[in-house]
């Protein structure tokens, strides 16, 4: 009789696994992508869709994951986030720098990118928060008041939810990635899973984070940023004593005074550059094709509390104009499942709303770096050198507060015999320039930001011939 009940109950735990697996499968296949339109055929799967991160709010955030090309169970998996904040992960990460696809001049179609990181990793492009790209809520009053906070929060939720519907992924090492306004994001998130995984029987296998030129602390930051202008030659000996006179870099709210200096300086000094890339050419493309004079566009930078203009950089200075063509198209919103809801305004590759009114933000980072140094992450932080946003000085000018002891010193790293940038090595903390990059390194120096990601993801440091 026991022995019956046993197989009885046997039989019961097995039926149940087949429905739990039945519906995993199910959520899964709902969310894979046959194919984009203009793609070409590839050997690796993908999958695009939303998780609701806060029911009551009706808060949901899309992502889109490519697989690895090759033997994806066996590789890790990474999270990028672009910054803003407001700025989409579709646009920027996976379209211009490190997914597997590049969109064409006409936004007909796609290419290949040959330096994608899917090549060695499964990427998982989020949009975070709530309002940027593809991601939204049912709460107007979300827009009006998100900040870092809630976008670790809900950031840290949509994790866990995810994995849930792909549970193979719930037990595969996992890096975060990013850039710019990701400094915060990045960090703050992985600060989160640190906190839930000390609570949870089911932790996220969190091994380590890279940024990219990130926004780091106020104060040094925009010291690092001012002095980079000045030994640029984008500003004045006169301006650069002015703004160092004047300005209290701690504050995120500058003087009147301060900000009709930093007004000055890009309207007058900087003259028509792409301050994302200062050798680069602007974008002098209207979205038809059309040429058209330089046009800018006011976006506030986190870091910085004034407006600045935002110019389009890359190799091809207007490829954000092709993805907000390529992502409006309802044949592409079919094909990734986005806008299921049918969000009252455009797709936009930033969301200047959420940066207009971004609501909490930590004046310093840095605290969190020591945490997370304390709890034996891999951190890596790298840096375009030719980027006057995020610039190199800034990163190192913030990095030197954690006075942390050197392990191996300053050297160049290479890719194909050539200089890649250079590193130090620390304890705890590894740092690289990307020479010639600017503030989107996977955009502007394909090839060695896929070595330096490489390297990260073994843990090696930066190769030296």
């Amino acid at each position: 009789m026991a022995m019956a009940r046993g197989k009885i109950f046997v039989s019961m735990l097995f039926v149940l696994l087949v429905v739990h697996a039945d519906t995993t499968n199910k959520e899964e296949e709902a969310d894979r992508i046959l194919a984009l339109p203009g793609q070409p055929k590839v050997p690796f799967q993908q999958f695009s869709g939303y998780v609701t991160v806060n029911e009551v709010a009706g808060r949901a955030l899309f992502y889109w994951l490519t697989e690895a090309v090759h033997d994806p169970l066996s590789k890790p998996l990474v999270v990028w986030l672009n910054g803003g904040p407001g700025c989409s992960s579709v646009a920027y990460g996976a379209s211009e720098e490190i997914g597997p696809f590049r969109i064409n001049k006409t936004a007909s179609g796609l290419y290949l990118n040959k330096f994608s990181w899917n090549t060695v990793a499964n990427l998982l492009f989020l949009e975070t928060p709530a309002g940027v790209g593809f991601s939204y809520t049912n709460r107007s009053s979300d827009l009006l008041d998100t900040g870092d906070r809630r976008t670790a929060e809900d950031s840290l939720k949509f994790l866990i939810q995810w994995m849930n519907r792909f549970p193979r992924y719930k037990s595969r090492e996992v890096y975060l990635t990013g850039e710019s306004y990701a400094g915060h994001y990045v960090p703050q998130l992985a600060r989160a899973i640190v906190t839930y995984n000390a609570k949870s029987k089911h932790p996220i296998n969190l091994k380590g984070f890279m940024v990219g030129n990130a926004v780091t602390d106020n104060y040094y930051d925009n010291l690092g940023t001012v002095t980079y202008w000045w030994s640029h030659a984008m500003i004045s000996d006169r301006t650069y004593r002015q703004l160092i006179n004047t300005c209290d870099f701690s504050q995120q709210k500058e003087s009147d005074q301060c900000e009709s200096l930093y007004s000055y300086a890009m309207d007058q000094e900087f003259g028509n550059i792409d301050q994302y890339n200062i050798y680069s050419p602007p974008c002098n493309v209207n979205s038809d094709g059309t040429t058209a004079p330089a046009t800018r566009r006011a976006i506030r930078l986190p870091h910085r509390r004034h407006p600045i203009f935002r110019q389009i950089s890359g190799y091809d200075p207007c490829t954000e104009k092709y993805a907000e063509i390529y992502y409006n198209r309802q044949d592409v919103q079919k094909a990734l499942h986005a806008n299921i809801t049918k969000i009252p305004y455009k797709w936009t590759a930033c969301s200047e709303e959420l940066n207009r009114d971004w609501n909490d933000t930590d004046a310093s980072i840095l605290p969190i770096y020591r945490e997370l140094i304390s709890a034996g992450l891999r951190i890596w932080v790298f840096s375009g050198d030719v980027d006057s946003v995020v610039p190199v000085t800034a990163t190192r000018y913030s990095l030197a507060q954690l006075k942390l002891s050197t392990k191996i010193p300053w050297y160049p790293w290479y890719v194909k015999k050539q200089v890649g940038g250079w590193t130090e090595v620390y304890e705890g903390l590894t740092f690289a320039t990307v020479r010639g990059a600017g503030h989107e390194v996977p955009l502007f120096k394909p090839r060695a930001a896929l070595q330096l990601f490489k390297s990260f993801l073994r843990g090696d440091p930066l190769p030296k011939s």
